[in-house]
């Protein structure tokens, strides 16, 4: 991310001339625009599931032109989810130093940016892997800018819920860019990270519900006490843990898979049954912990999908 001057949250800066702008600056700005850290969570779930579609080792050339567009697919929506959310993105504190607020980086430039990212991704994928992961890639990226950015996010509670169908999409992609079909083992996969989105996005919705609250944008914490909150979390998670279970009994899955869902499934159930024990208690502030569960579940989710990639070498 870009060093720019302080200022008060929601104090846009208006975009300096091109000339003005460093252009080491202006590159990082525009990979900030597809914001990496998450595109690191969607890759970890796009390879694994290709070494599961494989059986073993799939083509290395295949891993790197899937990995490439996903990222592209990927940054591409984000750029343009960047640019729709620009005006609440100026009013909250944790997305106040984004390229567009600062003003490194023009809207008009983050929308072409974006757009050219969704086509080149398109093609990337239908040239390089197969047609099916071209459409998949395509209609997540659609999803997300256009049912979640644009019609669920400032709408309803549940937006992160139907909204992170577009996160599960990398698990199909992986597949298919493999099999060039559907299986359900990517279907089980798919219905995890579905189950996974809402417990791992509403502990730091919580944290950070004051900024969501500012610009009236309705996530589940800032319309619910932190006791609903935490109870929807509890449920999310038994089911979430349930359903990555399912891979072994229809054999997708063996021993070392199952023992690694088991045992950090188990830890997250005790994190999340902590989290609302918490909540129903009173308990709020930084005595609430609530970004524990936040950062296990990132934790949780790598070490879940490595354990899917490993399997099929321990069968």
């Amino acid at each position: 991310m870009t060093a720019v001057e302080s200022r008060p949250a929601g104090v846009a800066l208006t975009p300096s001339p091109v000339g003005q702008r460093p252009f080491g600056a202006r590159i990082k700005a525009f990979v900030a625009l597809t914001k990496p850290r998450i595109i690191e969570l969607l890759l970890i779930t796009t390879v694994p599931v290709m070494f599961l579609a494989a059986q073993g080792v799939p083509d290395l050339w295949l891993v790197v032109t899937t990995t490439i567009g996903g990222y592209l697919s990927a940054g591409g929506a984000n750029a343009l989810n960047m640019y729709i959310d620009r005006d609440i993105d100026a009013l909250m504190d944790r997305t106040s130093q984004r390229p567009l607020v600062t003003g490194m980086v023009s809207p008009r430039e983050c929308l072409a940016f974006g757009i050219a990212l969704a086509v080149i991704s398109t093609v990337w994928f239908g040239l390089l892997v197969n047609w099916l992961s071209a459409a998949l890639a395509l209609g997540a990226l659609l999803f997300y800018v256009v049912i979640y950015t644009m019609l669920l996010k400032r709408r309803t509670s549940q937006n992160i819920v139907w909204g992170g169908i577009a996160g599960c999409m990398p698990v199909l992609i992986g597949w298919s860019a493999v099999t060039n079909s559907m299986s359900w083992a990517a279907v089980i996969l798919f219905a995890v990270i579905f189950f996974w989105t809402p417990p791992h996005y509403w502990p730091l919705s919580m944290k950070v519900k004051d900024d969501y609250a500012r610009v009236g944008v309705p996530m589940l914490p800032v319309v619910a006490s932190n006791q609903v909150v935490a109870r929807q979390i509890v449920v999310y998670s038994w089911v979430m843990v349930g359903v990555s279970l399912l891979l072994t009994p229809l054999g997708y899955t063996g021993w070392f898979y199952t023992l690694v869902a088991v045992l950090t499934g188990g830890f997250w159930l005790w994190e999340a049954h902590g989290l609302q024990s918490r909540a129903k208690s009173g308990v709020t502030g930084a005595k609430l912990k609530e970004m524990r569960l936040f950062h296990w579940s990132i934790t949780y989710v790598s070490l879940l999908f490595v354990a899917v990639a490993v399997d099929p070498f321990l069968r």
